[in-house]
């Protein structure tokens, strides 16, 4: 259908990152990723789903969310995640109806996609993607420039080497100035979620803990957040639609 999607799963949980953690939270995640980051914990996601019209995924959140209603009861914050959002063209209709309706809608989206195409009241969370993913060279310089103040940069940090390297970008962008920034700690993958297509971390890194990053943020006194995915402290970590 042309105005379709490919739908994986839409849920009502927490927001377990960004400057929205511990919010009650709807969300849409999306099919389909052209990354294959080493820490990927949603690999599940890169095929599979539900064809859906932006009609009928409104209708689902409206049913499974109270987006309808008084506007004292409607639940404001919806989150398009996935996978990659940004692959299918009908996101971007679809984030226009969710922001018409008043709500907050952030999207999670990787820095390898152009985010100047979103609806300007969208809040992105952009992964900027640091050299242990095997990811990192994909990212789209230009997205730095395209950051609006009620956007968020998120590095996920695995290795020693991604913690120098993240710093080197936020003082050669002086990203601190533009939106919030994240560090979020690599949690360990469960053995069921290795996919084979994910991307080796680069040979001669260094692991790092979440206590050794804390400790090198307070250390350099970097105008950051420090952020843990606290979803995977109250459900299993491999538990899906939370």
């Amino acid at each position: 259908m042309a105005d379709s999607l490919l739908v994986h799963e839409i849920y009502l949980s927490i927001q377990g990152e960004s400057t929205f953690a511990g919010l009650p939270c709807a969300f849409v995640r999306l099919t389909g990723c052209d990354l294959r980051c080493s820490y990927c914990d949603t690999a599940y996601a890169f095929t599979g789903g539900q064809s859906m019209i932006v009609d009928e995924v409104i209708a689902e959140l409206e049913k499974r969310c109270a987006f309808t209603g008084e506007p004292g009861n409607k639940l404001p914050l919806v989150e398009l995640t996935g996978g990659e959002p940004l692959l299918q063209k009908n996101v971007h209709p679809l984030m226009r109806r969710l922001c018409d309706m008043g709500l907050t809608v952030l999207v999670e989206t990787s820095g390898a996609h152009d985010i100047s195409t979103s609806d300007q009241r969208v809040r992105h969370i952009m992964d900027w993607k640091c050299p242990s993913s095997g990811e990192s060279k994909k990212m789209l310089t230009e997205n730095i420039a395209r950051l609006k103040p009620s956007d968020e940069v998120k590095f996920v940090i695995g290795t020693e080497e991604d913690y120098a390297w993240a710093k080197i970008q936020l003082a050669e962008h002086r990203l601190d100035e533009r939106c919030p920034v994240l560090l979020s700690w690599v949690a360990p993958l469960e053995a069921h979620q290795q996919d084979e297509s994910l991307k080796p971390v680069p040979a001669g890194h260094t692991p790092i803990t979440r206590r050794e990053l804390v400790e090198c943020i307070t250390r350099d006194k970097l105008r950051v957040r420090f952020q843990l995915q606290i979803h995977k402290f109250i459900w299993p970590p491999d538990e899906k639609g939370v």
